[in-house]
């Protein structure tokens, strides 16, 4: 059986509700540290805007020409923290070409503030690219091509290595930091997708040439044999209508 992800499977906002009622499980004595969690938040660009995922990743079928987001951040049931960019779908798959059987779609990890981290150094803060995945790919085949990810507990816990360690841990202390408003930033430039250059075209032309001759032997000394045999020929038959 799949399996399943109560958190972000159910889309951030439906997420936010689940840890807002784990607080009120863990008893009146931790309540008020419990209401902030760092976990990884499921978005998706909806009418020009960052939108609650309705269904949780591996439950969500993305079609061409979308754009998933993803943000690891400090949140509580009353905010919000979408990816610090907002891109469309042609400024991520733009050069990449369309497959058969396959689908283009956008994907944008944003590995949130040193505030929100562990401690620890976090990679740079975006990674974009456009996924190219098979046509009944799920959102999470589509993560899964910005790097490991990393489940526990029925939660997407680190993606691409981070975090290291921890799930969707309570945050005990609340900095002003980790409260502070988001800094929108530039849109890095997307995983490019490589194209064969003319001299590699011609180099493959050469070499699948020279394989398909079978003996090795150069194509231009296979043409002075058949020259060669060929007058060879003709002098004979030259030779039978004198005599």
């Amino acid at each position: 059986m799949r399996r399943r992800l109560p958190i972000t499977l159910l889309g951030t906002g439906a997420a936010v509700a689940v840890l807002a009622l784990l607080a009120a499980l863990v008893g009146p004595a931790q309540q008020a540290h419990a209401a902030y969690y760092k976990y990884w938040g499921f978005w998706q660009v909806s009418a020009g805007a960052w939108g609650f995922a309705a269904k949780g990743p591996d439950q969500t079928t993305p079609a061409d020409g979308s754009v998933d987001g993803w943000r690891y951040a400090v949140s509580d049931e009353s905010s919000t923290r979408t990816p610090r960019v907002l891109p469309t779908f042609a400024q991520l798959c733009a050069s990449t070409p369309a497959e058969d059987g396959k689908k283009r779609v956008g994907l944008v990890v944003d590995f949130g503030r040193d505030a929100d981290g562990d401690g620890t150094t976090p990679p740079p803060a975006l990674a974009v690219s456009c996924a190219v995945v098979p046509t009944a790919a799920t959102s999470s085949d589509v993560l899964a091509t910005a790097g490991k990810v990393r489940v526990g507990g029925g939660f997407v816990c680190g993606v691409a290595g981070y975090p290291a360690t921890g799930c969707a841990d309570a945050v005990a202390t609340v900095t002003d930091a980790m409260k502070a408003a988001d800094t929108p930033l530039a849109l890095p430039t997307p995983s490019a997708t490589p194209t064969p250059t003319p001299s590699a075209v011609a180099a493959a032309t050469t070499t699948a040439a020279a394989t398909t001759s079978g003996s090795g032997i150069p194509s231009w000394v296979w043409i002075v044999l058949v020259l060669a045999a060929l007058g060879a020929v003709l002098v004979q038959l030259v030779r039978n209508r004198r005599q």
